[in-house]
């Protein structure tokens, strides 16, 4: 098994989702290559394409164009957001990790948010599904936007170092995902990544968060940047014993 590193770079994206489909992929590969020196980058929620119910084929098909010119480009780096994809006579919300030119992690969103009708346009997820998985030493596990409400789901991801939230909360509910987000990483002893839209009515918010609460977030910005210290998590988990 590999060591962890002593420490990750890490940029959350805060950024809109706008009509034009390849604009959005060009804008992510964009930021890929003003951040290629960071070692983790995450995107908000079906970023490229927005939820695009009334074109589902045609952002399905994008998704999967686009997922191949990403894994060409992604190299070192670990890169994770969400897409709308087909799935047999359905479609899915999949968040997907790239690393080292593959995906090495596929996740359906299992929590559809009935509000913006998620559950009339897509198929849910299976719950076992959200589970810990490693990267170079590192655990991982992701939640996506709706799914961080269920703590459940908080069971789940237990003992993991880094949760990861691609996201699109809406504005009204913006405190909801900052208490909800910071609340995991206290609970779980564990960093908390979250990227969320910058659309008009979305909240923002996205954030990188330690295992005592710490925050950094910038609203006013459109990449948040940060450091995840593992001696972080092993001198929280040390110190205060969950057993």
């Amino acid at each position: 098994m590999l060591n962890k590193p002593k420490t990750l770079d890490v940029v959350t994206l805060q950024l809109p989702t706008h009509k034009r489909y390849q604009e959005n992929l060009d804008t992510l590969i964009a930021y890929l290559d003003i951040h290629q020196a960071k070692h983790i980058v995450v995107a908000p929620e079906v970023f490229l394409t927005g939820f695009a119910y009334e074109h589902m084929s045609t952002a399905a098909k994008f998704s999967v164009k686009a997922l191949k010119i990403l894994k060409k480009t992604v190299d070192e780096q670990i890169v994770v957001f969400t897409l709308v994809l087909e799935e047999g006579d359905d479609f899915v919300n999949q968040a997907v990790v790239i690393h080292k030119h593959k995906v090495i992690h596929r996740q359906n969103k299992v929590k559809l948010f009935k509000l913006g009708d998620e559950d009339l346009y897509f198929r849910a997820g299976k719950k076992k599904k959200i589970r810990p998985f490693m990267i170079e030493g590192v655990s991982y596990a992701l939640l996506i936007c709706f799914e961080l409400r269920f703590k459940e789901l908080w069971k789940q991801v237990e003992d993991t170092d880094v949760v990861l939230i691609p996201s699109r909360w809406g504005r009204p509910r913006k405190t909801h995902l900052e208490v909800l987000s910071r609340a995991l990483a206290v609970m779980n002893q564990c960093y908390v990544v979250v990227s969320n839209s910058a659309d008009e009515d979305m909240a923002k918010g996205s954030s990188i968060i330690s295992p005592s609460g710490d925050v950094v977030m910038n609203d006013a910005q459109k990449a948040v940047e940060g450091v995840i210290d593992f001696r972080e998590i092993k001198k929280m988990r040390r110190y205060i014993v969950m057993d």
